[in-house]
């Protein structure tokens, strides 16, 4: 180091050329100090406008993109309450549950209902258009339909895709000149698992940015509804600023945000654009800086005889403060320690002496182990306390037993820190210590709860899995459900899908902190009750599951998705054993219905059979005498070939009563089915002698039945009315079966009912009671399946059996069964014959 010499009394021309620089470097800068302070207030002034002005934008930005997305929450929720309405119209008309008529009624309801909805249609697998219902206040020009018929367009392009993959599909016909846009949503009617039409919705692309977008967002943006190509549909629309003067780079920019309208797609984007609101915000915080510096002026030029009088007051205050945080200090819950460099206590608050149950007096000065230590943990504590005087401790604390001076122990956690004085010199360690022994006791608890619900899961014999919509983690899954899918939510995924239950794609909100529901009323969803089960089969797993699945709200508050899938393989099974088992059975039961009624059939044969030996001899007898006309042998001949098909009739109507084959349901008109059960039962009851009686009302309706199943039900209780008159040894008047079929009502439900009365002997109290049971007879040689088999076919055709004894007084007279079907739709609810039975 060196000194430089005093030249103060020298004269400038004496002093150094280096100590004349440093003058004039120092006179320069003690000119230009006021300057560049001035320029540094300057700066910062201009700084803190810009970050303003920055800070607003921003935030008005901000609150365009949440308005924006709250809009399109909205809207979206719109056209997902709308599918869901034609979603279970379409169902109610594929289920046969809803007609014509009410489909009208139910479309005119939507229509005025609903203000965005222009029109619904109801069109059939051949693209034609069995009804419409379209809203009068706004008639649209249908380029896409000719003659009832879809033509080439946009709108038969949705609807090939909506029939290709068997789902709801938007689509957006170009419009025609001077026409308002429209937007077509097409849901596919399907029956028995295959396409049978469509319904055709059409929305106003207007009347959805009306209708569906808030009115405090209308009224505050400039809301428009743009098509994939950018290209305005509706709504209203900022042009750009055109301001080349300015070099702000927020100036002429428009405020907008654009997000797609789910469930739609890029095909139709909501946009919102802002309104110039700006409050001058840079002209109003110019003059309050200006006045805020004022007053510091002001203030700085009063500050020094305020000085003096302040610090007296500061001594005051100082002993106060001083007196207050002893007070604080000791009335503290927390128990606080401090340690000196050398690692002995300096200072205990009054919470630690209360929780270590150790006098002040005991602690201070106490170098380790301390009192408080318990022997068993001292090792660990004076590693811990190594640590704590070396400042590597833990700043998040460290979990420790403490021995009370009664010889009990709590637990505790404790914090510590350096302790730092006033000239920020270090002179020791701060510890705060929190009695945690009632927090671990819960936590246990916890623990020990949930140890318990997962050993209940895990052992459940049904896979649960539970993952958040529109996102690919796995939030839960059991041990069976990573048994049969692993440990990704890919086998929850098919369950939803398999199970009819909309999937949840992922989208880029998943990744963003803000909820990707906001708006939407997650109470109300998480609340829901339980959908419908699905029973699908699983290829890969070769069983078939009953999936039930609700939403729920997880503990982090996101909307997620349970669901439960039961395995039903056995049950399956068994229900497919029994269907088989019943078919055998009816089957048995027509082949012994005509194994008992063989010598009766064998008598009707003979009957045709010796009419037709008898005319080929006679005309053979004529033939060889020459006495025979032309005339007389075409008349024998017609005779014979009658009595040929009267033999072949039987023998028909024997084969298709008693062949084996599935249950086939068709329309059956009830009047043919009659025809064929009398010519069958005659046939027993000739043998018997008894009359068979039957009234058919006139108009009666077509039934969706298997005529087969229905004929043998009532042949069985036509042989069971003869046998019981033939028990019962009946007068040759009295040996009479009726056979009556009607129309009825049912509560409230349009019946034909089939009602078998008989002249025998009735049934017996004990009989009735187990009158349907299987393999009960009273015969002895019956089998007791004929009650039990026409109980069953009338119950799966949804229809009811029933008996009952007929009285002369208390005599018992006879015996009545009754049974009715349900009556299907009339023929003139649907287009063709055809079309009903897809339908069904």
């Amino acid at each position: 180091m060196f000194t430089i010499p005093s030249v103060d009394n020298a004269t400038p021309q004496a002093q150094p050329w280096w100590r004349r620089a440093l003058a004039w470097v120092a006179h320069r800068l003690s000119h230009l100090a006021p300057l560049a302070a001035v320029l540094l207030f300057l700066a910062a002034i201009a700084a803190a406008f810009w970050y303003l002005r920055v800070e607003e934008v921003r935030r008005e930005q901000e609150a365009v993109k949440r308005d924006v997305e709250y809009a399109q929450q909205r809207l979206r929720l719109r056209l997902i309450e709308r599918q869901e309405q034609m979603m279970r119209l379409a169902r109610d008309i594929s289920n046969r549950d809803a007609d014509a008529e009410q489909f009208a009624s139910r479309a005119e309801a939507l229509v005025a209902q609903n203000p965005e909805l222009v029109a619904i249609y109801w069109i059939d697998d051949h693209r034609r258009v069995l009804r419409g219902e379209i809203s009068p206040s706004m008639m649209l020009p249908r380029d896409w339909l000719s003659q009832g018929v879809l033509t080439p367009s946009d709108t038969l392009t949705g609807y090939d895709l909506a029939r290709d993959l068997m789902q709801p599909v938007y689509s957006q016909p170009i419009a025609a000149k001077d026409a308002d846009p429209v937007l077509q949503l097409h849901v596919p009617l399907t029956a028995k698992g295959q396409y049978a039409g469509e319904l055709l919705i059409e929305y106003s692309v207007d009347g959805l940015l009306r209708y569906g977008v808030p009115s405090e967002i209308l009224a505050k943006y400039a809301v428009a509804l743009l098509d994939g190509k950018a290209q305005l549909l509706t709504g209203q629309s900022i042009p750009e600023r055109d301001n080349p003067g300015s070099v702000m780079p927020w100036s002429g920019k428009i405020n907008e945000f654009e997000s797609p309208v789910s469930p739609v797609g890029n095909g139709l984007v909501l946009r919102a654009q802002a309104w110039r609101t700006s409050q001058n915000v840079v002209g109003s915080t110019l003059f309050w800086l200006v006045a805020v510096l004022a007053a510091m002026t002001a203030w700085m030029l009063i500050a020094n005889w305020r000085q003096s009088r302040r610090r007296q007051e500061a001594q005051h205050a100082l002993q106060a403060e001083t007196t207050f945080r002893r007070a604080m200090e000791n009335s503290m819950l927390t128990g606080m320690r401090a340690l000196g460099l050398d690692g002995r206590i300096t200072y205990v608050n009054p919470a630690f002496c209360q929780m270590t149950g150790w006098s002040e007096e005991d602690l201070l000065g106490q170098s380790q182990p301390f009192p408080y230590w318990p022997d068993e943990d001292r090792d660990m504590l004076m590693t811990r306390l190594t640590e704590e005087l070396a400042g590597s401790s833990d700043s998040s604390g460290f979990q420790m037993r403490v021995k009370r001076k009664n010889g009990t122990l709590f637990d505790a956690r404790l914090y510590v820190s350096p302790l730092v004085d006033a000239t920020n010199k270090q002179t020791g360690w701060m510890a705060s210590m929190t009695d945690i022994t009632e927090p671990n006791r819960v936590r246990r608890q916890l623990s020990a709860s949930y140890e318990r619900f997962t050993t209940v899961l895990e052992a459940l014999d049904a896979s649960v899995s539970v993952a958040p919509l529109g996102s690919e983690e796995l939030l839960f899954a059991n041990k069976l459900y990573r048994q049969w899918f692993g440990g990704t939510t890919a086998g929850h995924m098919q369950l939803v899908v398999r199970a009819g239950t909309p999937e949840t794609h992922i989208t880029d909100e998943s990744l963003d902190t803000v909820d990707s529901f906001a708006g939407l009323p997650l109470d109300g969803l998480a609340t829901a009750p339980l959908a419908e089960h699905a029973e699908i089969y699983i290829e890969r797993l070769d069983k078939w599951l009953e999936v039930r699945s609700r939403y729920l709200n997880w503990v982090d508050g996101r909307l997620a998705q349970m669901v439960i899938a039961t395995d039903i393989t056995a049950r399956r099974q068994a229900e497919e054993l029994a269907a088989a088992q019943a078919e055998r059975a009816q089957a048995a039961s027509r082949l012994i219905t005509m194994g008992e009624m063989a010598s009766s059939v064998a008598h009707e044969l003979n009957q045709p059979l010796t009419a037709i030996s008898n005319y080929c001899t006679g005309m053979i007898s004529r033939i060889k005498g020459g006495n025979i006309t032309e005339e007389d042998l075409l008349g024998a001949l017609e005779k014979t070939a009658r009595q040929a098909q009267r033999a072949g009739q039987v023998i028909q109507h024997i084969r298709s009563f008693v062949r084996r084959s599935e249950p086939k349901r068709e329309w059956a008109e009830v009047g043919a089915m009659i025809e064929q059960v009398v010519e069958l039962a005659e046939i027993e009851l000739r043998r018997r002698h008894v009359r068979l009686i039957h009234h058919v009302a006139p108009r009666l309706p077509a039934v969706f039945v298997d005529p087969i199943l229905i004929e043998q039900a009532l042949i069985n209780l036509i042989k069971n009315g003869a046998e019981s008159i033939d028990v019962a040894q009946r007068p040759a008047p009295l040996r009479v079966v009726d056979l009556t079929v009607a129309q009825r009502v049912i509560d409230a439900m349009p019946v034909v009912e089939f009602r078998v009365t008989d002249n025998g002997q009735g049934l017996a109290p004990e009989v009735l009671a187990r009158l349907y049971e299987a393999f009960f007879s009273t015969k002895s040689e019956g089998l007791g399946i004929g009650l039990n088999l026409c109980r069953s076919i009338v119950e799966s055709h949804q229809g009811r059996i029933e008996a009952e004894n007929l009285y002369n007084s208390s005599e018992v007279v006879g015996c009545r069964f009754t049974f009715w079907i349900p009556v299907g739709p009339a023929h003139d609810n649907f287009p063709d014959k055809s079309q009903a039975k897809v339908v069904a």
